[in-house]
């Protein structure tokens, strides 16, 4: 019987445990679509998930993973042929249905995205939930009025893989782009994306006043906490903030008077949209909002380095985007 290479989570500790191990297809979940897999992206939900640090596998054994890449090997739905190159993310995969850390797949067809004209599968991974994630956010903005006339657009935690890739994003779209970060060590790499300017988030003072000084026409966040406070309180009039992320804390303080005087609008960004709607942000992705410097923001790894990408990430030793690249080794 056929084996091959996959990354699972055991019932293990308190929220599981993830190892490298090889599976058959007799134990794949239920769908309709069989995938050979491309390519996996490595996201801090997926070291969270393998080292047990949060609830997100609810089944075991499960193959970790949030999203995948690939190419149709079989299908039972119309819709897809062998040979058809596609994107899966969402609906639950690494948490609930198996992932994308392993060499095939089977997924239902509502689940699978054909691949836009525009991207290679390495695009499609490199940019992955991160950077859906950077395309629904910058969409967001764009809907609530943000252009680059307006004024400065803040990318805060600006080397992780979301605020990589809007940096790319907003600098190719015209906009006048500060990288807000703690490891200043990367300000090249920064720049090199497209950061006018980049700051230091250790030199930052965050002020206690209810409305501080008027910065910014936006705002990516994927930091959260005390920073977030901040953020509001030091937009322009107008300003619209894409918030996602957690790194610096769940909670934060605030005052309704950035919202009432200033009409600042803080908009939560949520990968858990219906297809349709993911579909759209990956035309764009693959059109207008699609990044310049792919190779620089994400490097591939190979299968057995996952474990050393996940401490990576929770060790914030990672920079940019890690791609699980099955045709290494």
């Amino acid at each position: 019987m056929e084996k091959f290479r996959a990354y699972r989570v055991h019932d293990d500790g308190k929220f599981g445990s993830g190892r490298a191990e090889t599976m058959t297809r007799a134990e794949f979940d239920a769908g309709n679509v069989m995938v050979r897999i491309a390519f996996a992206s490595v996201n801090y939900k997926d070291a969270l998930t393998a080292r047990g640090k949060a609830k997100i596998a609810r089944r075991f054994p499960l193959v970790a993973g949030i999203d995948l890449v690939g190419t149709v090997e079989s299908s039972e739905d119309p819709r897809f042929k062998p040979g058809d190159e596609v994107i899966v993310h969402g609906f639950g995969l690494g948490g609930d249905h198996d992932g994308g850390y392993a060499e095939f797949g089977r997924f239902p067809a509502e689940w699978v995205i054909p691949l836009p004209e525009g991207l290679t599968l390495f695009d499609a991974s490199a940019l992955g939930v991160a950077g859906h994630t950077a395309g629904i956010a910058v969409d967001l903005m764009q809907l609530n009025g943000l252009m680059p006339d307006k004024g400065k657009v803040l990318v805060n935690g600006a080397t992780g893989g979301v605020a990589s890739v809007a940096i790319d994003i907003l600098s190719k779209l015209g906009f006048h782009v500060v990288a807000l970060t703690g490891k200043m060590n990367e300000a090249d790499y920064l720049r090199s994306l497209g950061a006018a300017e980049v700051l230091d988030r250790n030199a930052l003072q965050l002020g206690t006043k209810p409305l501080e000084a008027a910065m910014w026409a936006g705002a990516v966040d994927s930091v959260g906490g005390e920073q977030l406070g901040w953020l509001i309180r030091s937009m322009q009039r107008d300003g619209v903030i894409a918030a996602f992320g957690n790194a610096g804390g769940v909670e934060f303080k605030g005052n309704v008077l950035p919202f009432i005087l200033r009409g600042v609008r803080l908009l939560g960004t949520n990968v858990e949209n219906p297809l349709e709607r993911k579909k759209a942000i990956w035309q764009r992705l693959a059109s207008d909002l699609k990044p310049r410097h792919l190779e620089r923001v994400a490097r591939r790894i190979r299968f057995e380095g996952l474990d050393q990408a996940f401490d990576d990430l929770l060790a914030a030793r990672a920079r940019g985007r890690q791609v699980v690249d099955f045709s290494l080794g």
